[in-house]
C-alpha cells in the first residue's frame, strides 16, 4: 500500500537544526496518518510526533514541543520533521511510519508501515 524512505539525517552540533524527509510511494498518501519515532541504542522506540492525513492536527511528545515541527505535503507524497535547537539527547535513529486512518496515533504498534530509519547525531 505504501513504501517509506527517510532522508536528511546527519551530524550536527548542539543548538543546530536538521530537516528530515519521508518520501512515500502509493497513490493515496492523504489517507494515511504519519508519525515520527526515534530509537537510541539500548532504549525502546519512542514516539516523537504525528500528523493526520489532511495535516489538520498534530501532536508531539513533551520533550520536543517547541523545538520540532511535523508537516506534510500530500501533493509531493512526503512528510517532514523540522528539528531545531537540537540537544545530544536527541541522538537516535529516526523512523517514519504510516497508518491508514483519519486520526493519529502515538503507539508504535498502531502503524502499518515503516521506513528504514535515518541516523541523527547531535554532538556537544
Amino acid at each position: 500500500q505504501v513504501q517509506l524512505v527517510e532522508s536528511g539525517g546527519g551530524l550536527v552540533q548542539t543548538g543546530g537544526s536538521l530537516r528530515l524527509s519521508c518520501a512515500a510511494s502509493g497513490r493515496t498518501f492523504s489517507n494515511y496518518a504519519m508519525g515520527w519515532f526515534r530509537q537510541a541504542p539500548g532504549k525502546e522506540r519512542e514516539f516523537v510526533a504525528t500528523i493526520t492525513g489532511s495535516g489538520g492536527s498534530t501532536y508531539y511528545t513533551d520533550s520536543v514541543k517547541g523545538r520540532f515541527t511535523i508537516s506534510r505535503d500530500n501533493a509531493k507524497k512526503a512528510a517532514y520533521l523540522q528539528m531545531n535547537s537540537l540537544k545530544p539527547e536527541d541522538t537516535a535513529v529516526y523512523y517514519c511510519a504510516a497508518k491508514s486512518s483519519t486520526g493519529y496515533y502515538i503507539r508504535p504498534y498502531a502503524y502499518d508501515y515503516w521506513g528504514q530509519g535515518t541516523q541523527v547525531t547531535v554532538s556537544s
